[in-house]
């Protein structure tokens, strides 16, 4: 079990390797300042102006020329090679909740082992920023004001079942499932939606532009 290295009181930004927008860094910051690398994630953060206060990983991907640029007390190695980077500084994080960037595009195997990741029971939420959408892993309830029509698919890696409330097709009764029942390509009714879950295995993929109101969301749900 990885030691914790970051404790803050505040959310935390983490920043990964893959894909990495300007614009979707800057949002995040502005939402939670205190910027965490993993591994190749600091040459990211380096390349768009901003130096990590920690980072975190086996060090088998962050360049020499990146390495160079960052005092020593703020690399952290943990040098077992079960876990992946984004796991090994999720671990480390202790935070109300996490706002990841630079884990989704890129790669398709490396996509499945962030979601993999983010299923794995770690002790912040964490809240996956992609181009177009957010994924985040159902623990607790969730209650979010969506637009008519907006799309919340629900993606299951274990079995799992549930309750929900202002989607268009409930998941009340519904045994879902990776290998038989998905929920993909649902829709919010307009207002209030509320999503509960029996036990851990739910993503929820939601828009992009609800960021700012799931944070509180997700830190409600986690508080009760």
């Amino acid at each position: 079990m990885t030691e914790v290295i970051v404790h803050e009181t505040a959310p935390v930004t983490l920043i990964g390797g893959g894909d990495v927008a300007q614009a979707d860094l800057a949002e995040a910051l502005a939402l939670a300042p205190v910027l965490v690398a993993a591994d190749g994630g600091a040459d990211q953060a380096l390349r768009l102006g901003q130096s990590p206060s920690a980072v975190i990983g086996d060090f088998d991907s962050l360049s020499a020329a990146g390495r160079m640029m960052l005092p020593d007390s703020i690399l952290h190695l943990v040098a077992e090679q079960e876990t992946t980077d984004f796991d090994k500084a999720l671990r480390a994080i202790s935070a109300p909740l996490v706002l990841a960037v630079g884990f989704l595009g890129g790669r398709i195997d490396h996509q499945l082992a962030a979601l993999h990741v983010l299923a794995q029971p770690h002790g912040a939420g964490c809240i996956l920023i992609g181009a177009q959408e957010l994924v985040l892993h159902v623990t607790a309830p969730l209650a979010l004001d969506l637009a008519a029509g907006a799309v919340v698919s629900l993606f299951p890696l274990a079995p799992v079942t549930g309750r929900s409330e202002g989607l268009e097709w409930p998941i009340d009764g519904l045994s879902l499932s990776p290998m038989s029942r998905i929920g993909t390509s649902n829709r919010a009714l307009g207002g209030p939606m509320r999503i509960e879950v029996d036990g851990p295995g739910l993503l929820a993929i939601l828009p992009r532009e609800c960021l700012g109101a799931l944070i509180p969301a997700m830190q409600a749900g986690r508080s009760r």
